[in-house]
């Protein structure tokens, strides 16, 4: 079997909810070896966070902790006691990369922070992901998504043009700081392995908002070299008012259909919708906005009468841009991903068979590893410290007798 491109990579993962699993995540679906440790009893908060199959809470049920934690090996172990950080240090001495999630400080206040790590390891990386960073004024601050995504400047961009600023939905912002940690962890990793160079990666979520190429980065380089304020952009139609073209999104028979018009492409337009009536010698003149209603009038019969699908095809053999407003049952019968094999079944001891997403990117020689589903808590304790570590079976039932494991 072909090796994947991290086969050779052991990972220590400290991190909880969602930023930190997702860096670890990708780590693990490209061949590490990631060992996720879990509180004894109670394990990753993700575990508690909704969906849940059958919408009914179960910590071996939960649709982010399912995902996120993909082919990792878990671990429950109590990092206050003196023995279980002992047994941290030995699995660490076994170990390349350490990510830990923990607010700052609180690695240190356990023994357990970089310098520490580096003197029993000293070719250790450790990448530390925290809301506002290890340092500055910040550091110690509580955060929530939509605190990091206002903070990080990048709400002031989002919202309806007038009024106030809005948060765009989901945890967009987790999982941008996780990509932006993986990548980071891979290069400090290579100057480890390659330039004997050891060090301690400091991922603030904030600052991955704060530049983020996301809408923020270009408001950002235009502020700082012109002067120019963020403004929200105003809905596709309105910022094109000045045409009766059609440009945003519109409801079509089954749904709703995305699409952005330029002058030129006006000949498209009459020949892709068909509709003898635009032909007239008073159609041809764009900028007459006293058009609009009955240019809309035309335009909203005609997408009431054809599929998303059918738009899409329409608008794709004139060259004209639209594209389908997807829901995720469009996504996941998507002929384009089902043919490149995006989606995959993985089967869950407790979940069940299920569908997950895929890997972001895939590579030729070094394919991802084969989809494993997400530990049950405390699932490799046994596997981890028997084969790794040298405990025994005694050895296992008195830690866990003593809530060490």
């Amino acid at each position: 079997m072909v090796e994947q491109a991290l086969s050779d990579v052991m990972v220590v993962d400290l991190t909880w909810h969602i930023a930190g699993p997702y860096c670890t995540k990708l780590l693990a679906d490209y061949g590490a070896e990631v060992i996720k440790v879990e509180k004894p009893g109670q394990g990753d908060p993700a575990r508690r966070m909704g969906p849940f199959l059958g919408d009914i809470p179960d910590p071996e049920k939960s649709g982010v902790f399912l995902h996120l934690n993909t082919n990792k090996k878990g671990i429950t172990l109590n990092l206050k006691s003196a023995t279980g950080q002992k047994m941290f240090k030995d699995l660490v001495r076994n170990a390349d990369i350490v990510v830990e999630s923990f607010r700052p400080g609180v690695m240190a206040r356990l023994g357990l922070d970089y310098e520490s790590l580096n003197e029993i390891k000293p070719q250790l990386m450790m990448t530390s992901i925290s809301n506002f960073g290890q340092t500055g004024p910040y550091r110690d601050f509580k955060a929530t998504e939509i605190v990091e995504y206002a903070m990080g400047g990048e709400m002031y961009s989002t919202g309806i043009a007038g009024r106030e600023p809005l948060k765009l939905g989901g945890n967009v912002v987790q999982y941008q700081a996780g990509t932006v940690a993986a990548v980071a962890t891979m290069g400090a990793f290579i100057g480890a392995r390659y330039q004997d160079i050891s060090q301690h990666v400091d991922v603030s979520i904030m600052e991955t908002q704060a530049g983020t190429i996301d809408r923020r980065m270009v408001f950002l380089l235009g502020y700082a070299y012109g002067g120019v304020l963020t403004n929200r952009w105003p809905p596709p139609r309105e910022s094109v008012k000045m045409m009766f073209l059609p440009a945003g999104v519109y409801p079509c028979k089954d749904g709703f259909v995305n699409v952005l018009s330029l002058p030129h492409w006006w000949p498209r337009y009459i020949e892709a919708l068909g509709v003898p009536e635009l032909r007239e010698d008073r159609f041809q003149n764009l900028y007459n906005m006293e058009l609009t209603e009955e240019f809309d009038a035309i335009w909203y019969s005609w997408l009431a009468d054809h599929t998303k699908d059918e738009v899409f095809e329409i608008f794709r053999r004139h060259q004209l841009a639209a594209a389908p407003v997807s829901t995720p049952m469009d996504v996941l019968a998507n002929a384009h991903l089902k043919d490149r094999q995006y989606f995959q079944e993985i089967e869950h001891p407790v979940a069940g068979r299920l569908v997950y997403p895929g890997v972001p990117f895939n590579m030729s020689e070094t394919p991802a590893q084969d989809r494993r589903p997400a530990p049950l808590l405390g699932e490799h304790n046994e596997e981890i410290y028997s084969k790794i570590l040298g405990y025994k079976e005694d050895d296992l039932i008195r830690l866990k007798e003593r809530g060490v494991i």
